[in-house]
């Protein structure tokens, strides 16, 4: 018979970190902070009921833009928007947009998801939200502009091999088409002052198309009101106060 008692346990088990293993996992933590946030220390947004997301650079659609392009991957925000309208912790939606816009397609893609959510959201363009960045600016239930941000609207553009026949140009007018419907439904903008403003002469050397500086694009109708983050947040919290006070249904 063997004694239990004495009988010493040969289950291998992992030896305690040492201290100089502890600095090290913190060190790695602040050099990853410092390299991928430029910063030591970050907010924790795991305790907010509003969800950030930004579209910065050209947002890149079927194809790879170079490494050196600042980029928004639409395979990137589809996901972060379906899991910001599952999430019940998330209350709100807040867009920050500086782009000079991009793949129409996928510009699209990302404003009518944004225009389907079902909590209540709202978009600030800062610095500029140009061509593209028009519809996602206006998606929002509400959206800002910063006094000194632009919005650039110009006609759809192909890049690359053209074939000059007449369904390319049946095909570059439906998807212009799509666009100013888009923007006309979910903005105060009249569609037929929408299109004054793409096919303006002068304004864009050399090119067709208007620039328009935040309080122009509020007084055509495009953005709702000229302000920066602490109205845009004032807003967003007013909406989702709002919307549960209806139950959870927007209006």
């Amino acid at each position: 018979m063997y004694d239990k008692e004495n009988i010493k346990s040969t289950t291998p088990s992992s030896p305690a970190p040492t201290q100089p293993e502890e600095n090290e996992n913190k060190d790695g933590g602040l050099v990853n902070k410092i390299r991928e946030l430029g910063q030591t220390n970050v907010i924790d947004m795991e305790q907010s009921n509003i969800h950030c997301i930004t579209i910065v650079g050209q947002v890149e659609g079927h194809m790879q833009l170079p490494p050196q392009n600042k980029t928004t991957k639409y395979e990137h925000i589809i996901p972060q928007l379906v899991a910001a309208e599952q999430n019940e912790k998330v209350e709100g939606l807040l867009i920050v947009l500086n782009t000079v816009g991009g793949d129409v397609e996928a510009g699209l893609a990302i404003s009518e998801m944004i225009a389907s959510m079902s909590k209540p959201t709202v978009t600030l363009v800062l610095g500029g939200g140009h061509s593209i960045g028009v519809p996602i600016a206006v998606a929002a239930d509400y959206s800002f502009i910063a006094e000194t941000a632009t919005m650039t609207i110009h006609p759809i553009r192909l890049t690359g091999l053209v074939i000059g026949v007449p369904q390319t140009f049946e095909y570059l007018d439906k998807m212009q088409e799509r666009v100013i419907r888009f923007v006309s439904q979910h903005s105060n903008v009249k569609e037929e002052t929408f299109k004054e403003l793409m096919f303006a002469k002068g304004n864009l050397t050399r090119d067709i198309g208007t620039n328009v500086i935040g309080p122009e694009a509020v007084s055509h109708g495009l953005i709702n009101e000229v302000g920066g983050i602490g109205s845009a947040l004032s807003k967003l919290n007013e909406l989702i106060r709002h919307h549960n006070e209806q139950g959870g249904q927007l209006q």
